[in-house]
């Protein structure tokens, strides 16, 4: 073989490699493990389940599609190409038979898609029956839930398992989107209109979510959390949500420097926050009522401990940008007295 020649196949290899090599890291940058916490490709609820099984239908029709008319291309390129002996292809433009054909292929196709996805939607957006109905409140950056038996929380859903949650969306700000991953798709959360979604967890555990709707400076930061329980679990959670705060004379320093203290430009914690069973009752903030026992704090952002909560008292807007909590100049002996106290509240 010839020097031009053997360039010429070095340079076809070259090719060949690269383009194996593409085609290798765009597949493997698609593998995604099933055990991940916000893999919606493994659903673990029924309503996620449902959506899942017609999306894997659809995607086969669009990948058999793909591949069929990708396919047809490639092999006409390669066939007609420059320098090939067999000329020109025959010219179709016109016979009506062939148009009626590649018309009447894509219209079966989408009237059999849209036969299977029809009836999704509708049973999606019903409402079951006996489902517990709780109102998602969505804030800049955080969850507010209220659920119709008089609880008030914020940032993580507690459910029971095999009892579908109708969810009243609602946002007070900007526009949001409520979407836990494993347990339904997404639904977006707008100001002034109130929309619905259904969840519905088989077994307990804690499955994260996310708002999926750009909505401001700490969009990323704003998460979610569902945790489900057993039936008699979460009928006891209730009961305990229901109670009254907890005082602690272990923590009275902390309790009156939360009812009467006066910070920085005038600032006060009962202004915003709402703590049941006292003289605090606001509205603007997440309901503190038992935030000790939460697992989570900030939009879900930082573990609840000791630790992270006073890094947050000390200076809200640095760990949150553009947190609506302000920086409220507290001294170290306060921030103590005040973590006290609210991790008191269980």
């Amino acid at each position: 073989m010839d020097r031009p020649l053997r360039k010429r196949a070095r340079s076809k290899l070259n090719y060949v490699v690269r383009l194996v090599a593409l085609a290798s890291t765009l597949l493997l940058s698609a593998c995604i493990s099933a055990d991940a916490p916000m893999n919606y490709l493994y659903p673990e609820g029924p309503r996620a389940i449902q959506a899942d099984r017609l999306w894997d239908v659809t995607f086969g029709i669009a990948a058999f599609v793909f591949i069929a008319v990708e396919g047809g291309l490639i092999f006409i390129l390669f066939k007609y190409r420059e320098g090939k002996a067999h000329g020109s292809p025959r010219q179709i433009e016109g016979h009506t038979k062939f148009e009626l054909i590649w018309t009447a292929i894509p219209a079966v196709i989408l009237t059999g898609i849209a036969f299977m996805t029809v009836p999704v939607i509708f049973d999606q957006a019903r409402e079951p029956a006996d489902a517990l109905q709780v109102e998602v409140i969505g804030h800049q950056w955080w969850w507010e839930y209220k659920y119709d038996n008089g609880v008030v929380t914020a940032n993580e859903l507690h459910i029971p398992t095999d009892r579908p949650v109708y969810l009243t969306l609602k946002s007070v700000d900007v526009i949001h989107s409520y979407w836990i991953p494993k347990l339904a798709g997404k639904q977006d959360v707008v100001p002034g209109r109130i929309n619905h979604m259904t969840i519905e967890a088989t077994k307990p555990g804690e499955y994260l979510g996310q708002c999926a709707e750009y909505c401001g400076l700490s969009h990323a930061n704003m998460r979610a959390k569902a945790i489900a329980h057993e039936p008699a679990d979460f009928d006891q959670w209730v009961a305990d949500q229901l109670e009254d705060a907890a005082s602690d004379a272990s923590v009275q320093e902390g309790e009156d420097l939360f009812m009467t203290g006066v910070f920085a430009d005038g600032q006060m914690c009962v202004a915003c926050h709402a703590v049941q069973g006292s003289d605090a009752a606001g509205i603007v903030g997440p309901n503190l009522t038992h935030v000790g026992s939460r697992t989570r704090f900030a939009g879900s952002m930082f573990e609840m401990n000791e630790e992270n909560l006073k890094a947050w008292l000390n200076d809200p807007p640095e760990l949150k940008p553009g947190s609506k909590m302000p920086q409220l100049n507290l001294t170290d002996e306060q921030i103590d007295d005040l973590t006290a106290y609210l991790l008191s509240l269980k």
